[in-house]
C-alpha cells in the first residue's frame, strides 16, 4: 500500500534529490520546510548549495502544476507542498508551536489523524523522531545513501591454505586460487592449515594472490609497523590504483602514511607534479570565526594537523618549517580547503583528502570528479569522529565511497586497527 512520506528540512539539505527517492509513494513537504530552505539559501557552503538546488527542483515542478495540489514525479509517486494540517491544538503542553520542527511534526501528525494510516515522518533529527514516537507517529531516518557501518568492508581477510600451496606461494610470489571470491585489491593473511603459525601477506590481483611488493619500503623515513599499514603502503605506492581509502581510529597512521608516500612520489620519484592536501573546514566545537591575514594564514589553524605531520617527515632537515615553506613556494606542495575545489580539473597530482568522514556523499562525488588524468587520490578518516551535524558513521561520504568502489579494480581500501601514535593515544582510542 502506498505510503505518505513527510520530509523534514534536514533530509533535503543532506540530499536535495531526496524528493525523487520514494518511488511510487506520496511525498509531502510542509510549508515550514520551504521557509527553512529559504533561510539557508544564502549560505556559502554545501548546505546553502543544497538549499538552492531544492528550490530549483521545486520551481521546475511548479511549471507542471500547482504544488499545493500535487505534482506527478518523473519516477512515479506524487509530491505536494502541504498548506493545511499545520495546527497543533492536540499537541501536549510545553511544545513551542512556533518552532519549525514542531510545525513539521504537526503536519505529519494531523495527516495521520485525518485518516491516512501510512504516514511516515522522514527526518535526520533524533529528537524529532523521539517526539514523533511519543505522539504515536512512525518516524524514520533517510536511508537512501546509508551504509551499515558495523559491517563496512575492511579490505582485509584471512584464509587457510595447504602447506604445498604455501610453499608454492613463497617460491613463485603468487598463487592462483579460483575458489576465492573477493573484490579486486583485497588483502589476505594466508595461514597454513598444517602449521597455523606459518603465514604470508598477499593481495588479490586479477584472481591471483600476489605477494606484497612494497611491504618493507621506507618512504621519507616512515616504515609500516603492522600488517594493515603494510597493506596501506602497498595501495599508496601502486600507481595503477587511482583511488585509495584509509579508515581507522585516531593514531593508526592514516594521514602520516599518505603524506609520506605522497612526498616520496612527488619529490623523490617525480611521478606526480604536485602534492595537493585538502580537508573540510568543519570545526570540532565552537568555530574560530573570521581570521585575519592571507589565505595561507587563515588556513593555518585548519591545516595544522597536516603541518604537524609534514614537519615530522622533515624532522631531519636543519629548518623543517623553512623547507616546508619552500615546497609551497615552488608549487610542489599545495594546501587547499575543499571550499575552492569545485570547478577545478586536477591532472598529474597526488591528492590527499584528510578527515573525509566529514564530507557528504555529494561532496565526495564533487571531489572525485575533479580528478584528472594520471592523478591519484587518497581519502582518509575516522567515521567514529564526525563533526558535521548532518552526518553519522553510516551516512558520511567516506563510508559511502568505500562500499560503492570496493568492486573496482582501480580502487583499494584498508581499515587500520592498531594505534601506533603512542601508548596514550592507543589507550584513548581503545577505551574512551
Amino acid at each position: 500500500m502506498p505510503k505518505t512520506y513527510v520530509l523534514d528540512t534536514n533530509v533535503l539539505l543532506h540530499d536535495p534529490y531526496a524528493l525523487f527517492a520514494f518511488e511510487d509513494n506520496q511525498v509531502v513537504i510542509p510549508f515550514a520546510v520551504v521557509e527553512e530552505i529559504d533561510n539557508q539559501k544564502k549560505r556559502q557552503d554545501e548546505i546553502g548549495r543544497n538549499a538552492r538546488v531544492v528550490s530549483r527542483e521545486l520551481d521546475g515542478l511548479r511549471a507542471v502544476n500547482r504544488l499545493s495540489e500535487g505534482v506527478d514525479l518523473p519516477g512515479g509517486g506524487r509530491l505536494a507542498i502541504e498548506l493545511n494540517h499545520s495546527h497543533s491544538l492536540n499537541f501536549p503542553q510545553g511544545l513551542d508551536r512556533d518552532k519549525y520542527d514542531n510545525r513539521i511534526l504537526a503536519v505529519a501528525y494531523n495527516l495521520s489523524q485525518a485518516g491516512d494510516k501510512n504516514v511516515v515522518l522522514v527526518t535526520k533529527d533524533l529528537n524529532l523522531r523521539i517526539k514523533a514516537d511519543v505522539l504515536g507517529l512512525r518516524a524514520e531516518d533517510f536511508y537512501n545513501d546509508k551504509v551499515d557501518y558495523n559491517s563496512l568492508y575492511t579490505g582485509v581477510s584471512e584464509i587457510y591454505i595447504s602447506a604445498q600451496e604455501m610453499d608454492r606461494f613463497y617460491q613463485d610470489g603468487k598463487l592462483k586460487d579460483g575458489s576465492i571470491s573477493a573484490p579486486p585489491n583485497q588483502f589476505f593473511l594466508l595461514r597454513c592449515n598444517e602449521s597455523p603459525s606459518q603465514s604470508a601477506l598477499a593481495r588479490l590481483h586479477q584472481g591471483t594472490l600476489v605477494g606484497l611488493a612494497h611491504a618493507e619500503s621506507s618512504n621519507w623515513g616512515v616504515r609500516a609497523l603492522n600488517k594493515e599499514q603494510k597493506f596501506a603502503i602497498e595501495l599508496l605506492l601502486n600507481d595503477q590504483i587511482k583511488i585509495v581509502t584509509l579508515v581507522g581510529r585516531a593514531g593508526t597512521g592514516k594521514t602520516l602514511l599518505a603524506l609520506a608516500v605522497g612526498m616520496e612520489k612527488v619529490v623523490e620519484q617525480n611521478t606526480y607534479g604536485r602534492l595537493l592536501v585538502t580537508r573540510p573546514v568543519i570545526p570540532m566545537g565552537d568555530d574560530l570565526g573570521y581570521l585575519p591575514g592571507t589565505k595561507e594564514e587563515k588556513l593555518r589553524p585548519w591545516m595544522q594537523p597536516i603541518y604537524d605531520n609534514l614537519e615530522l617527515l622533515l624532522r631531519n632537515c636543519p629548518e623543517p618549517f623553512e623547507v616546508l615553506q619552500d615546497f609551497i613556494r615552488k608549487g610542489i606542495l599545495e594546501l587547499e580547503p575543499l571550499t575552492y575545489i569545485r570547478g577545478r580539473s586536477i591532472p598529474r597530482q597526488f591528492i590527499i583528502c584528510d578527515e573525509a568522514q566529514n564530507l557528504s556523499p555529494h561532496m565526495i562525488k564533487t571531489l572525485i570528479t575533479r580528478v584528472g588524468e594520471d592523478t591519484k587520490i587518497v581519502l582518509t578518516g575516522d567515521p567514529e569522529q564526525i563533526d558535521n551535524p548532518y552526518l553519522d558513521a553510516s551516512s558520511n561520504g567516506l563510508t559511502y565511497l568505500v562500499e560503492r568502489l570496493k568492486g573496482e579494480d582501480i580502487a583499494g581500501h584498508v581499515t587500520l586497527v592498531k594505534g601506533e601514535r603512542s601508548r596514550v593515544a592507543e589507550l584513548g582510542g581503545r577505551l574512551l
